[in-house]
């Protein structure tokens, strides 16, 4: 029997598969009766999963990161696929076939990584060359680098995600470096690389995507400036000089403002040429790819519009089959 992948649930479809549990949350109704939310994932999409009327000890057996099997009827409800779940059971990973529930990208890391060294290896100022050859160096970091998503539920949420969102922004900054003179290409390119490097310690990937101890109570941002510092520090080593200091603050700079607002969690505005382009092209580049994917994994496939999406604030237009 072929599996039940969420992305292909239709409305009032009987559910009997086994998915990746990867949040779940004990919540209280109105009357105060206990319900389970259930994040569920597989490799096609992430659906909400909801067991009504449950107790602490109905639940306690199963956790994040456990394959588990649901049983339940998926339902079309304020136009979003939910799953109303009647039994939920942890089951063993043995014979799971991992790429069944792990979103990877759609283009080849190995070429990805190729593309990112060719980059940082061929920058023209020689103390930022021999900066980022200082990361490329680090294997388990830059194994870590091309297995971590961008996120955790929106942009480029999944293996390989971060590689791809940063080869991307390199590739748009190349592309469009003549037009603006003013922004030293160099330092924005080790900003893009540099600016979600702290994810790889922020972020749990090896089975759920979940955010670590560490990267809730410090953020991807505190901690890529903690690996700044060691790799400045190895290339004094190196070297025997110590790196430019107005450079290693520009970059700081840039990973720290790169959200571009306090709002947004960032802990200084943007306040160089190069960080504010950062800050630009993150942005297109996530909310480009939010959009498009949100687009792609609607359920309602002939609905011109997606269901209003609150973290967007908006419906997105998806047009009719014949526009295609």
């Amino acid at each position: 029997m072929p599996r039940q992948f969420l992305n292909t649930l239709e409305d009032g479809e009987s559910v009997d598969e086994v998915y990746l549990l990867a949040d779940k949350q004990l919540r209280a109704n109105r009357n105060a009766n206990l319900y389970l939310l259930a994040n569920l994932r597989d490799k096609t999409a992430m659906v909400s999963g909801l067991m009504w009327n449950v107790s602490e000890d109905m639940v306690s057996h199963v956790a994040p990161g456990d394959f588990v099997r649901i049983r339940g009827k998926a339902q079309i409800y304020q136009g979003s696929l939910q799953i109303i779940v009647t039994h939920i059971d942890r089951v063993s990973p043995d014979g799971m076939d991992p790429a069944d529930f792990h979103p990877s990208s759609s283009h080849d890391v190995g070429k990805l990584q190729e593309r990112l060294k060719e980059i940082l290896l061929g920058l023209e100022d020689p103390a930022l060359r021999m900066l980022m050859e200082c990361f490329l160096v680090d294997e388990p970091l830059m194994q870590a680098f091309a297995q971590a998503p961008a996120g955790v539920k929106t942009h480029h949420a999944y293996h390989g995600g971060l590689l791809e969102h940063v080869v991307n922004i390199m590739e748009t900054a190349l592309r469009i470096a003549d037009l603006y003179p003013a922004v030293n290409l160099d330092l924005l390119l080790c900003g893009i690389f540099l600016h979600d490097i702290g994810k790889v310690r922020e972020l749990s990937y090896d089975g759920s995507f979940l955010y670590t101890d560490e990267g809730q109570l410090l953020g991807h941002m505190h901690i890529g400036i903690e690996l700044l510092n060691e790799k400045i520090a190895e290339f004094a080593q190196h070297s025997g000089q110590e790196f430019p200091l107005d450079a290693a603050m520009r970059l700081k700079h840039m990973v720290i403002s790169h959200h571009g607002s306090y709002e947004h969690g960032s802990a200084k505005l943007p306040m160089t040429p190069e960080a504010i382009a950062l800050h630009h092209l993150d942005n297109l580049d996530a909310k480009i790819h939010e959009f498009a994917r949100t687009i792609e994994e609607d359920p309602n496939a002939d609905a011109h519009w997606t269901p209003f999406i609150t973290r967007l604030d908006r419906k997105l237009y998806k047009g009719s089959r014949a526009d295609g």
